[in-house]
């Protein structure tokens, strides 16, 4: 297989906080890869410095076989690198249709596309379609999900992050966000999970990653490493 992300021992934190210490882990091109672990473990930490929120400290970060370590963040969105980050966070004064024009225009990729950005994330979304004049900060916690990977899609992304994706969401809605990123995966994106319902990530990956205090302790199938994940969480 290709290997599209391939991370190499990194150290990040913030200020004189060092939370990741020596990372190193790959996504191949077309996989679907979790990472787990528990509150602290240093997860979020590691997305954002994947998206050059966070630089590292040492090791570095492939994409494509390109060092992007020191990219700012606009830049690895334009290789294609997109983050649906924890929390939404979608621009609660615009609206559903301004919230994602704005994305699209993020990226020459994503403006050339706009148009079939647009029915792509609408056929995803349909909710999306008849909510798309309406303020973002008005919708549910569960249209906002919605939103929030349609706008990252917009910028065209190849590995699209996910930060939490069933945060705050009832089972119902929990199932629609899965059946979504199995249909993205279809069409070709890599998926990078971060997710605490352990149950429906095992279910979904092919692979995971198992974190603890800023380290990968462990790696391989999912159910390979059940008994151990369910220790983890419990604790």
């Amino acid at each position: 297989m290709t290997t599209l992300l391939d991370i190499q021992k990194v150290e990040s934190g913030y200020e004189d906080f060092t939370i990741l210490q020596g990372v190193s882990c790959h996504v191949n091109k077309g996989e679907r890869v979790a990472l787990l672990g528990p509150n602290g473990a240093g997860k979020t930490t590691f997305l954002k410095t994947i998206m050059g929120l966070i630089t590292p400290k040492r090791g570095s970060i492939l994409y494509k076989n390109r060092d992007i370590t020191q990219l700012p963040p606009y830049q690895r969105v334009q290789l294609g690198i997109g983050l649906v980050p924890e929390g939404r966070r979608v621009f609660p004064e615009m609206s559903v249709l301004d919230n994602l024009e704005v994305a699209a225009l993020t990226t020459p990729r994503g403006t050339k596309h706009m148009s079939d950005s647009f029915e792509f994330a609408y056929s995803l979304f349909p909710i999306l379609k008849e909510r798309e004049n309406q303020r973002a900060g008005t919708l549910s916690g569960g249209q906002q999900q919605m939103l929030a990977i349609a706008r990252t899609l917009m910028t065209r992304p190849e590995l699209l992050m996910l930060d939490e994706p069933s945060q705050g969401l009832a089972p119902k809605l929990v199932e629609g966000v899965y059946n979504v990123l199995e249909k993205l995966s279809g069409e070709g994106i890599s998926l990078l999970v971060i997710e605490q319902y352990i149950m429906k990530v095992i279910d979904f990956t092919g692979r995971v990653y198992l974190m603890e205090r800023g380290k990968i302790v462990d790696e391989g199938q999912p159910k390979d490493l059940l008994g151990q994940l369910t220790k983890v969480y419990v604790a």
